[in-house]
This record gives structure tokens, sequence and C-alpha cells, in this order.
């Protein structure tokens, strides 16, 4: 691949470049380029399904929070019901998937549940579940972008940043990247690359995603979670995902997709892009900007996500201190 498409008359010294073992000292800063109410669930929503790592059949409940709450999950099978904030600096694990929380009081697979919410605009909201892991459904967020949608949206008080980092962002990690440029719009558009090598049963692909709702819905709410055939046997191997099959993610062998058909060509692109929106939903607030991500996977995203949350957390500090004084 060629270099990575930049916005022209970017300077040399407006870039910060990254490498994901640096953790935090690689911290940037943000800017507040506009205001937004924000939203949360009209009525609670419920759903069962079982888990595509452990295949345990569990409850999902997803409630209306109070402005400031933010996307928390709430494990209701832990004594004591642990909350587990949906933010960077709860996360303990990227390998594969991203997890939340200490084990026992964690919560897997988060990236998926949290992209519906965040490709939905839904800034507040409990979500109550009596296992490890949300329901896999078939893969996607389908079936919940649907409950979600019925339930509708109820507009709050007060108002959210939207936030744009103060230089270009730029992480690497072997051959993947992951770079975001400022800018003056108020919502993130994506451009994601995946390309395995010639040798690879998935093709090179280019996905683009404008950001907004509608394309969300429309365009990747019901791209599925995609492996390997050598994947799916070495998780096996450790005990994760022995009871799904080819019907609820796509597995791809030497051939091609088995036991399956795409939804569209480039439906792994896509669903990669689902990912990065849910994990880039662990800043906590929304974000503003491009992102072009060259093989991008939870280590990278989550990094992005880390990288820009100790100045998000002071603007959110102060907006809601503004908020608190403006009330007295």
């Amino acid at each position: 691949m060629g270099p990575l498409p930049v916005a022209s008359g970017t300077a040399s010294r407006d870039w910060l470049r990254c490498d994901p073992g640096q953790d935090m000292t690689c911290a940037v800063g943000v800017r507040v380029v506009g205001w937004r109410r924000p939203f949360t669930l009209a009525r609670p929503v419920e759903l069962t399904g079982r888990g595509l790592l452990f295949g345990r059949r569990v409850r999902v409940r997803f409630l209306p929070a109070d402005t400031g709450t933010g996307r928390l999950f709430v494990r209701t099978d832990r004594p004591g019901a642990p909350t587990i904030p949906a933010i960077a600096e709860a996360v303990t694990s990227t390998l594969r998937r991203t997890v939340l929380g200490t084990p026992p009081d964690h919560v897997e697979l988060v990236e998926h549940v949290l992209a519906a919410l965040a490709g939905l605009l839904i800034d507040n909201c409990c979500i109550e579940l009596d296992g490890p892991e949300p329901p896999g459904w078939d893969g996607s967020v389908r079936e919940l972008v649907s409950a979600l949608k019925e339930a509708g949206l109820a507009i709050q008080d007060q108002f959210l940043p939207i936030v744009t980092p103060s230089q270009v962002l730029d992480l690497r990690h072997g051959a993947s990247r992951l770079v975001l440029l400022p800018a003056e719009m108020r919502h993130l558009e994506m451009a994601y690359f995946l390309d395995y090598g010639v040798w690879s049963a998935v093709g090179p692909q280019r996905f683009s995603y404008r950001g907004t709702p509608q394309d969300f819905v429309n365009r990747l709410a019901a791209s599925r979670t995609f492996l390997l055939l050598e994947e799916v046997q070495a998780l096996r191997q450790q005990g994760i995902g022995i009871h799904t099959g080819p019907e609820q993610v796509l597995v791809f062998g030497r051939q091609g997709v088995l036991a399956n058909r795409l939804r569209w060509a480039d439906e792994p692109a896509r669903h990669k892009t689902l990912d990065l929106v849910g994990d880039l939903a662990l800043v906590g607030c929304p974000l503003a900007g491009q992102v072009v991500a060259y093989r991008s996977g939870h280590t990278l995203n989550v990094a992005l996500a880390q990288r820009l949350r100790p100045a998000v957390s002071k603007v959110l500090l102060s907006a809601a201190t503004s908020a608190v004084l403006s009330a007295a």
C-alpha cells in the first residue's frame, strides 16, 4: 500500500506518531468544534441470544440514562451488580475483541454493542446483562439496531462537546496503521483499507463511512464478524466459539466463505469499520475528523481512544462544571 491520503497543507510539525506500546505518553490535545444535545432511549429494550465466544444464553437490557451517565455496562449476574464504564481507561484486553473490566467483573466483545449505540447517537445508556458477553445474534448488530430504532430516542438537556484532535494522530503497529486527521466537520468520516496479502482468502477491500445514523443503519449494521478457518480452529482449541458455526459468523476457507453468503462483496471491510466505530466510542464523547485505517484492529483502535481520553476528560469536566454553574 502506498502513502495514506492526508489533508493537503498539513505541516509535518502537526503530526504526532505513536506506537501502542507507549501507553499514555503520546496523549494528544483536542479542541471543541461544536456542541449538540445528547440522546438516550425513549424506553427500555430487552433482547436475548447466545454469546459468540462462550455460547451462553444471555439477556441484555438497554435502559434510558440521565445526561452525563455515558454508556455503562452492568453485570446483573455478579455480586453487587458491578458497573463498568464504556471508556478507554476500562479496557483490559484487545486480543481479537475489546474487553472492559477485570475478570470476573468484566464484559467481553463490547465493540458491537457500542457501535450500535454510537452509530445511532445514543449517548447515555445503561446496558444490563447477565453474562460475560452480549448476545452475538448473527455476528452483526442488525437485530439490535432494529430494536433500538423501534424504541426511539429522547433528546436530553445540557450539551455535549464535539471534539477533534489538535493535531494529526498517526498510530502504527506492525503492518497496521491508523490515522486521525483534525477537521471542522461535526462528525467522523472513515476510510478502511483491508489487505491481508495475496495469499489470504479475504481479498483486498476498501470501504468509506460517512458517520451518520442513516449510513450506519443502511451500510454497517448488517455486516458480520468474520474469521479464517484456521483462526476458528485455534480458538476452539482454547474453548472459544465452540457453539458458534458459519451461520453465525463468516468463516473463510481457501475457496471463500463456508456455508454462508456475503451480504456485500466488501462485508469484511464494513465489519472492520463497525468495530472501529465501537472502539472509538470509548473516547466518551462525539468525535469529529477523518479516520484512515489500514488493517487496523482493536489494539490500534483502542490505543487511539486512549490517546484522546485525557484531553476529552478535561473538556467533559469543564462542560459539566459550566452546566452546574449555569443552573445555580
